[in-house]
């Protein structure tokens, strides 16, 4: 009796079967890089003297999108002239693509039952559509580019079930920050984590990406919700190739189970600096001066049609800013069809175009020293956002909406 992952990896690796803890060589689908983990990668086939696979590589440049300084100008020429020495096809130019998992999702790479690795720690969302994926380095993903494989040590799994109906403005957000307040950012150590309950069947996929997005914040080796209907109908038209859906099967064997009652997770907020340090939102009453909406983890449609409901007829609060940044173009498009792009502009934001910018403290809204941040990011560590003497708090879209507008963190349901 086999879990998701240890299905997936066995079937890749051409066995009938695996354990936790065995090592195996397994082909991996796609391997996909950024602007900033291809540079280190390059030397690497210098050094193999091989070329990569034509179909197997991905590159995205996303995380100093556009070009901030010479040295990240030097980086993403890097990756286009290598680009275009090998004559790879699978490159997304500024403009014409996004933040990376964004783009790895929307552009059809990912897929139930698929093995994919990429240069970038939360490319574990791709689990959000039954797919093994996982974060490695930069050395690892020139190999896996040149030989299509590459070895993994099969992770124990774990067992979330969330059972219920979410609360108002509770989102898929709140539930990874509160399981992460529960179990620890060590909590799921090189382990897989499975998703399963009626609060997690009844999400869009917009929200399921955003837990999976967030397994690596619990030291999760990957993180899976099995793929249904919702995945299915997302991916028609845009999925490469075929696929085959992967599922545990009934017996299988998980290092621990959790049982979460859906109407008991509040909006969360994750105080600085460890996204285990979740709190009801209602309980932290903390002034702002920044507010951001988007990235990997929350930069979706379905992220800006909740934070324009709360805004619209509303105004951002003076002294406060806030930043819309839209994970891909796709999605940016979408925000101006809807009407979405007015609603923010009127309410006195500033929006970007895709980009990871201020998640990593990179460029595009990076704090000053004492400044706080409400953010929709994924990661609140020290400095994480600009200066180390600054705090981000982590929130779902609908929380950062509603504090951009009273100037402190606020739980949207108490908004008057």
């Amino acid at each position: 009796m086999s879990t998701i992952s240890e299905k997936i990896l066995a079937a890749k690796a051409g066995l009938k079967e695996l354990s936790p803890g065995e090592i195996v060589e397994a082909e991996v689908d796609y391997v996909m890089v950024n602007d900033v983990t291809a540079m280190p990668a390059f030397p690497v086939f210098d050094e193999l003297g091989l070329p990569p696979l034509k179909e197997k590589g991905v590159f995205i440049p996303d995380h100093y999108v556009p070009n901030k300084d010479v040295p990240s100008a030097e980086q993403a020429k890097a990756m286009r002239e290598f680009v275009a020495k090998h004559k790879l096809p699978h490159y997304f130019e500024v403009g014409k693509g996004g933040v990376c998992h964004q783009v790895m999702i929307e552009r059809g790479f990912v897929a139930p039952g698929r093995l994919i690795v990429g240069a970038d720690s939360h490319t574990c969302s791709y689990g959000a559509l039954g797919a093994f994926a996982t974060g490695i380095g930069s050395t690892e993903a020139a190999c896996a580019m040149v030989s299509g494989k590459l070895w993994f040590k099969v992770p124990e799994s774990q067992k979330f079930t969330v059972e219920g109906e979410l609360g108002e403005h509770v989102m898929g957000k709140d539930i990874i920050l509160h399981v992460i307040g529960d179990v620890g950012v060590d909590g799921s150590l090189y382990k897989t984590m499975e998703w399963y309950g009626s609060a997690i069947e009844s999400l869009p996929l917009a929200d399921r990406i955003s837990i999976s997005n967030m397994a690596i914040e619990a030291g999760g080796k990957a993180g899976i919700i099995p793929a249904d209907k919702k995945v299915d109908e997302y991916l028609k038209g845009r999925v490469r190739g075929k696929y085959k859906a992967v599922y545990s099967d009934e017996g299988a064997v998980y290092s621990e189970e959790f049982t979460y009652d859906a109407s008991e997770i509040p909006c969360t907020v994750s105080e600085p600096f460890l996204p285990e340090n979740a709190k009801a939102a209602a309980d932290v009453n903390v002034e702002i001066d920044q507010a951001y909406i988007g990235s990997c983890t929350n930069g979706r449609i379905e992220d800006f049609r909740v934070a324009a409901g709360i805004l619209k007829g509303r105004n951002v609060k003076g002294g406060v800013r806030l930043l819309i940044v839209p994970a891909s173009h796709e999605i940016m498009d979408q925000m101006i069809e809807e009407g979405l792009y007015d609603v923010f502009r009127k309410a006195g934001a500033y929006i970007s175009g895709p980009t990871c910018g201020a998640c990593l403290g990179g460029y595009m809204g990076v704090l000053a020293n004492e400044e706080v941040c409400v953010s929709t990011t994924n990661r609140n560590f020290i400095g994480r956002m600009g200066h180390k003497g600054s705090k981000v708090y982590l929130a779902n879209p609908a929380v950062v909406a509603a504090s951009a507008i009273t100037g402190k963190i606020t739980d949207p349901n108490n908004l008057k």
